[in-house]
């Protein structure tokens, strides 16, 4: 794993703030190589970023967690994405299957949201990271929640030890639907019943006009993360 320069990391998060989200992914794509990888878990600004990222460089590697939580439609619309897209789709999966958890822990996901995130997201997000990883690039926002609002185009992440893109952070919701609309991009139909963000299905629900979009996200748990994104 190559070593970050903080001082550089810094630099370029004031000059990347005025760039557009595609001059962002090119830098990125152009200098990490093989060694960077997209997170995508398939709602709207990752598949609009998966468009973007497929026109500048065919074949780059997208990372996805197979939870085994998921959607009917979130598989729905990644087959959707892969039949459409020259990405190099890479799929990690926790070490036990559902029925193997759940014998060992129960529903999980009822009573100890922190570690049913630890073990069906985070152990396979190390493994994804420790794949030849010394970059990462994510979709979030900072509109999408309180805790993402100081999110930078580029910063360092400390928790992965990790250089983070994030090219579309200053994008609002409606700046991403008019992207998915204009270039015909395959989305979540969930997003169509009022789920503005999409996790695990036992875990997500819609969410009322006028909520934080991540409010239908461990609602009733006061979580709003899984540990991907740290809180800042």
């Amino acid at each position: 794993m190559a070593k970050i320069d903080e001082a550089e990391i810094e630099r370029l998060g004031l000059e990347f703030e005025k760039k557009s989200p595609q001059e962002i992914i090119r830098f990125a794509l152009d200098k990490y190589g093989s060694r960077i990888s997209f997170a995508s878990s398939f709602g709207a600004e990752d598949v609009a970023m998966i468009d973007m990222i497929a026109k500048i460089k065919p074949g780059a590697r997208v990372f996805t967690l197979e939870t085994g939580y998921l959607f009917p439609e979130t598989h729905d619309v990644i087959k959707r994405i892969k039949e459409k897209y020259n990405i190099k789709l890479e799929t990690y999966a926790p070490s036990e299957s559902v029925d193997e958890f759940e014998k060992k822990y129960g529903k999980l996901y009822d009573t100890d949201t922190d570690k049913c995130c630890s073990v069906r997201k985070i152990e396979p997000l190390n493994r994804a990271i420790a794949d030849n990883l010394d970059a990462w690039i994510t979709g979030i926002k900072r509109d999408q929640s309180h805790t993402r609002a100081n999110t930078k185009k580029i910063e360092v992440d400390k928790k992965f030890n990790l250089v983070k893109f994030n090219p579309i952070a200053d994008w609002t919701s409606g700046q991403v639907w008019a992207y998915i609309r204009e270039n015909n991009v395959p989305y979540n139909v969930l997003h169509d019943r009022n789920y503005p963000s999409i996790g695990c299905a036992p875990c997500t629900k819609p969410v009322k006009p006028g909520e934080d979009p991540r409010a239908g996200r461990w609602a009733g748990k006061g979580k709003t993360e899984c540990g991907l994104h740290p809180s800042k």
